[in-house]
């Protein structure tokens, strides 16, 4: 059933929705609805509509908006969580961050969070549990990368947020403070042209190395949360434990973004319940990869024979033209959601797994 699903995303041209391939699953627990969040998570109970903020942010804000009105700044507190190998928590932190908020028009607003730069290892060890399940080798080798300073989305891009930016909301799962799905690699290139547009700033799709610089946020675990994964703490299909974990309830849908506890950075929702895309086309592996984090463009071939072969040459590779993807979703299995994973899909699949989490530099 696996490689049939991956086959699908690969190939497909049309709508597709992972439901379909759900009667070869045995179904797990009735899905939750709701998540409460820690007590000390930061204070949003309606990502992208409203937030309270301490006097000291509302005075920021407030000195940024005689400014430039549609920009408000200042910091935030988050709770972030460690467990250990059964997935049971042992530790408890309190964090801070640095947001900007972007308004969107209609009450509807988008949270940027900056992300320090830094060096990191990407990829996974050899003996990393889930590595050589699927696409043998794409992780690999491990090597350094340095990371600029930049900004990325704290949430998944929502349904209200997509509708207040594009007009339209194609999710099969419907609710305001859902990601939004169902959306294509070329579609969400479209998102963040038109958010720059609103905006006045340049946003994008991150590079591979940015997310999962992003992802990890300073841990060399398989997840941010420690050497295993529980769905207490993030949205797959609880059916398919990793480690020692015990298995959980599957919910067959998105959750609303904000539920589980975020990483270091404070950054939600980075393993889980929607692939997010990057603006990488796919490589088979990390052989010649760039160590400054920029996009890893395909390289081209230019025949030497002709006029036209001159002036268009030829791709060397990525010839199914495929990108890729981050992150594991709703109904993915655990190791899918790994920190280290990558996914691949046609730029023009919609499918109910597949989000967007946009990035700008500052």
């Amino acid at each position: 059933m696996l490689k049939t699903t991956l086959t699908l995303l690969e190939t497909a041209t049309t709508d597709y929705d992972a439901d379909k391939c759900l009667s070869t699953i045995k179904s797990g627990k009735q899905p939750v609805d709701q998540i409460k969040e820690l007590d000390n998570s930061p204070i949003q109970t309606q990502p992208g509509k409203t937030q309270k903020h301490s006097d000291n942010q509302v005075a920021q804000a407030s000195s940024t908006e005689s400014v430039e009105p549609a920009l408000k700044q200042g910091e935030f507190e988050f709770e972030i969580v460690t467990v250990n190998s059964n997935g049971k928590i042992i530790h408890r932190e309190t964090k801070q961050g640095r947001y900007e908020t972007e308004d969107l028009g209609n009450g509807v607003t988008l949270d940027m969070v900056y992300i320090p730069g830094g060096t990191f290892m990407m990829g996974s060890p050899e003996d990393e549990k889930g590595k050589q399940v699927w696409l043998t080798g794409s992780e690999s080798p491990q090597h350094e990368v340095t990371i600029e300073p930049f900004w990325m989305a704290k949430y998944l891009v929502t349904q209200a947020q997509w509708q207040a930016v594009m007009g339209n909301n194609p999710s099969r799962f419907k609710g305001d403070n859902r990601p939004v799905e169902k959306v294509s690699w070329d579609d969400s290139v479209k998102f963040c042209q038109r958010l720059s547009e609103i905006t006045g700033k340049h946003y994008h799709l991150p590079s591979e190395a940015q997310w999962e610089y992003a992802g990890r946020a300073g841990t060399t675990t398989p997840f941010y949360f420690g050497p295993t994964i529980t769905t207490d703490l993030a949205n797959y299909d609880g059916n398919y434990s990793y480690g020692a974990a015990p298995k959980c309830v599957f919910r067959r849908k998105t959750t609303e973004v904000g539920c589980f506890p975020p990483n270091a950075f404070g950054l939600y929702d980075m393993h889980g319940n929607l692939w997010e895309w990057c603006a990488d086309p796919w490589h088979d592996n990390y052989k010649g990869a760039p160590t400054d984090g920029r996009v890893w463009e395909i390289e081209k071939k230019v025949e030497k024979k002709g006029i036209l072969a001159k002036l268009f040459g030829k791709k060397t590779e990525n010839k199914e033209g495929l990108f890729t993807m981050r992150s594991g979703s709703w109904y993915g299995d655990a190791w899918w959601a790994r920190s280290a994973y990558r996914f691949r899909s046609l730029p023009t699949v919609r499918c109910d797994e597949f989000g967007v989490r946009p990035a700008r530099m500052p």
